[in-house]
């Protein structure tokens, strides 16, 4: 399971990168998770952090180490993290397989197993 949980591609891993040095966090993970909340009961989460759990499962993307909890890793199994940029700005996209449902927000989801705490928008 641990190959294809979560795919980034070169421009979300070239962001995340900058990010890093920005924050001055290069030798951090990157850790992409789930929790309950949002307008459509899960979101996601994306953030750095310097130690790593004893549930966690770890991959390696362009050179970025990433960690996932296991409780996320079925929810987050085939999602790609991609980064787009336009006219208005840029942002991280994440396209997750498990999805049924979304907020307008993109970052609020429900699964077919996994509804989570819907909260209001």
């Amino acid at each position: 399971m641990t190959e294809t949980i979560v795919t980034l591609t070169e421009a979300a891993a070239f962001q995340i990168k900058d990010m890093m040095k920005e924050q001055e966090e290069e030798h951090a993970y990157l850790r992409v998770g789930v929790h309950g909340g949002g307008c459509s009961g899960l979101s996601y989460g994306m953030g750095f952090e310097h130690e790593r759990g004893e549930d966690d499962i770890e991959l390696e993307q362009h050179g970025i180490k990433i960690l996932i909890d296991r409780d996320s890793a079925p929810i987050l199994q085939g999602t790609v993290i991609d980064y787009k940029q336009s006219l208005l700005g840029g942002g991280f996209t994440i396209n997750n397989p498990n999805a049924i449902a979304t907020c307008g927000c993109g970052s609020s989801f429900r699964t077919a197993t996994n509804a989570g705490t819907p909260e209001q928008c």
